[in-house]
């Protein structure tokens, strides 16, 4: 009997990734799980633990590259309404950890509420967003969380508040525990105001990134800690347009790779190996990759 027998509405086997990634390719999951409730999901969690099958966490499909043969074990994305909704009260939003990043933004936006606009652009889901503390120039995720609601591998459920999650440059140590929900704490401001400044920070990642129509995973490479950035450091060397196979290098942001009609996984991970070897040679950096490759 299968591990998942009695969920067929939750845990579907053999399903394409490729549709659910910004690359737009890849291979399969060997189980995609979409738990409907927070006592499915733990329960799903569990019986993984138990049994031995590697349990990896799909949000938006951004900052990820599916192989081309697909991955074993199970894929789990909460893409169902009780993981997707967010509430406010007073000056906290509460949100599910399935909620979409861009659309949780523009509402704390719209109303009046200050914390998150620095995030206008990411894409990707408030779980997924707090598991890699996302962000740019203007600002973290990590510095809007006041607590979290996680299933842990065991397929328990605790809280956890901000101070213990270990925030930092594109990490936290949430390990393998699931974000089920997340309150932010945020500040009253005068919504136009609020709204221009996350208008100028949406149009300034519009002129400096490729279009959404590209199919782009987001930014490959993390910064260094210090000196230029990977993206300058990617341009300094000519290597816009670089391209192997599907896969080159954007023209717009060098730390951005597009994958083109026809493009494999095999083609990026490639490419990205070009990156890293020629950026090293002349410079000794060695870049760090945010883009999971699984």
């Amino acid at each position: 009997m299968s591990l998942f027998a009695d969920l067929p509405e939750a845990c579907r086997a053999n399903v394409p990734l490729a549709p659910l990634t910004w690359f737009g390719i890849g291979g399969p999951a060997e189980w995609l799980i979409e738990p409907r409730t927070e006592d499915e999901l733990a329960t799903v969690v569990h019986r993984c633990r138990e049994s031995g099958l590697q349990v990896r966490f799909l949000g938006l499909g951004a900052n990820l590259l599916v192989g081309d043969d697909g991955v074993r074990g199970a894929v789990i994305r909460l893409s169902q309404p009780a993981f997707m909704t967010w509430q406010r009260d007073g000056d906290r939003i509460e949100a599910g950890g399935g909620a979409h990043l861009t659309r949780l933004v523009k509402a704390a936006v719209a109303e009046g509420l200050s914390g998150l606009e620095a995030l206008a652009g990411i894409p990707g889901t408030v779980g997924g967003g707090i598991r890699m503390n996302c962000g740019g120039k203007f600002g973290e995720i990590g510095s809007a969380v006041e607590r979290v609601r996680v299933i842990l591998p065991d397929g328990r459920a605790v809280e956890r508040r901000a101070s213990e999650l270990g925030f930092a440059y594109r990490r936290s140590n949430l390990g393998g525990a699931i974000v089920v929900s997340a309150t932010f704490r945020l500040s009253p401001m005068e919504p136009q105001r609020l709204h221009d400044r996350y208008m100028e920070i949406w149009e300034f990642k519009s002129r400096t990134q490729p279009p959404l129509e590209d199919c782009s995973a987001g930014c490959i490479f993390k910064n260094p800690a210090q000196g230029p950035s990977a993206g300058k450091l990617i341009d300094d060397l000519g290597l816009k347009g670089l391209s192997v196979g599907g896969a080159a290098v954007s023209d717009r942001h060098a730390n951005f790779i597009v994958a083109r009609p026809g493009a494999r996984a095999a083609d990026i991970v490639r490419l990205i190996e070009q990156i890293e070897q020629r950026v090293f040679d002349a410079t000794g950096v060695r870049l760090v990759r945010e883009v999971e490759v699984w």
